[in-house]
């Protein structure tokens, strides 16, 4: 049996002294170890590199010996967990949870974290968390090394977000920090970080919730157009929007841009579906739309007021997917920019037939696999006398570019 403790977290989240007892063998960091009264003739491992950690656990299980892991907080939430039971099976594990660092966190600062998006960025891309915090009103950030708040409040300046940084939860040189993105870019945090929290201060209580996590998806989407304000029915259609969701394929921790935004209805549509979004926009009713249209539904969607090609450089971080809408004559370059960045996917909406050739060529140039389709579609109208027509509307070319074997697979594990 393989006893794992979390300890360490929260005063009280595991008794010190004899939580080892009885053990042949047990693992964990110098300070857990330190902590601990280790049973007399027990090898202690210090862990490090975990293959070697586990090959020496294999060891003692083989033979039936006893052995105690010991982990921070709680070992199943991000922790040890998921490898032992990888390893070993769940049924030779006795887990001993302690607080996790994410409920300390939160209880540090008085709020409620059923409604928290959680993410891990140790060991692991810091975009993915970036973007999550982007996209929701509380996140809640597990640091490691490159990846603290320095590294995350650079990427948060521009955001309007409040962290607070957790320091060596549960021990004496505990702190605990509210600071805003371009603070937490400016100092030196140390190696004690546990957790960082990335607020919407407005909206970080929430309201009572059923489910747990992230607020769920939405019922439906391709909403209506009625459902966005827009200028003289210049919207991309409900028919088409669908479609280009589908091969966008928004998700949390992605980042989509919507060039050429209009009113926004793509820009969105991928935030209700998670993603953090940037809406590019020319014009400056337009750029007003937009950001009214996100504030009616609920969303974050960061507004750039520019022309494409030329607003895309702007932009520091390249995205999963990109949509094009418009463009006029400068749409080959626009879509060119977009695919020289884009890790997964470019969708083009084009009106004029005389525009597909050139916007397809600039998709297969930068390597992508291309396809696309016309889209025509005649919606039901009402007559007099209580009868109904079909009435058409203009047919829209949708292209779309996929990225062989794209850059990223999405969210990272």
């Amino acid at each position: 049996m393989i006893t794992v403790v979390g300890m360490g977290v929260s005063p009280g989240a595991a008794p010190a002294g004899d939580v080892a007892a009885g053990a042949e063998l047990v693992v964990g960091g110098r300070r857990h170890l330190d902590a601990v009264r280790l049973p007399e003739g027990a090898r202690a491992v210090v862990l490090g590199a975990l293959a070697p950690a586990l090959d020496t656990v294999a060891e003692y299980v083989a033979e039936e010996r006893p052995v105690t892991v010991l982990a921070s907080g709680d070992p199943g939430f991000f922790g040890i967990v998921r490898a032992l039971a990888e390893r070993f099976g769940a049924e030779r594990l006795d887990v001993r949870p302690g607080v996790s660092s994410v409920a300390a966190a939160f209880a540090r600062v008085g709020l409620p974290w059923d409604d928290a998006v959680v993410a891990s960025a140790h060991g692991r891309d810091l975009r993915t968390a970036v973007h999550l915090c982007r996209a929701h009103p509380k996140v809640a950030v597990l640091t490691g090394p490159g990846a603290g708040p320095a590294e995350l409040g650079a990427a948060l300046r521009d955001d309007g977000r409040v962290l607070v940084v957790a320091s060596a939860l549960g021990s004496a040189e505990e702190r605990v920090a509210r600071v805003t993105p371009a603070e937490a870019a400016g100092r030196d945090w140390g190696t004690a970080v546990s957790v960082v929290l990335c607020l919407d201060e407005a909206r970080a209580l929430g309201p009572v919730r059923a489910v747990a996590g992230p607020r769920t998806g939405p019922a439906g989407w391709a909403l209506e157009e009625a459902e966005f304000a827009h200028r003289d029915s210049m919207i991309t259609k409900f028919e088409v929007r669908a479609l280009a969701l589908a091969r966008l394929g928004p998700r949390p921790g992605d980042l989509v841009w919507d060039v050429g935004a209009g009113s926004g209805s793509v820009a969105v549509e991928c935030a209700r579906l998670g993603a953090a979004v940037t809406a590019v926009e020319k014009t400056p009713d337009g750029v007003g739309r937009v950001r009214a249209n996100a504030a009616a539904h609920g969303v974050d969607v960061r507004v750039v007021h520019g022309a494409a090609p030329a607003a895309l450089s702007d932009l520091d971080e390249d995205p999963d997917a990109v949509f094009v809408g418009g463009g006029g004559r400068e749409l080959p370059a626009i879509v060119a920019a977009c695919a020289r960045r884009a890790r997964r996917a470019v969708v083009v909406a084009v009106a004029a037939l005389d525009r597909v050739p050139a916007a397809r060529e600039a998709l297969l140039g930068a390597g992508f696999d291309c396809d696309g389709v016309l889209l025509q579609s005649s919606r039901l109208a009402p007559l007099p006398g209580d009868v109904t027509r079909l009435a058409a509307t203009n047919p829209v070319f949708l292209l779309w570019g996929v990225r062989p074997h794209g850059r990223t697979e999405g969210v990272a594990p």
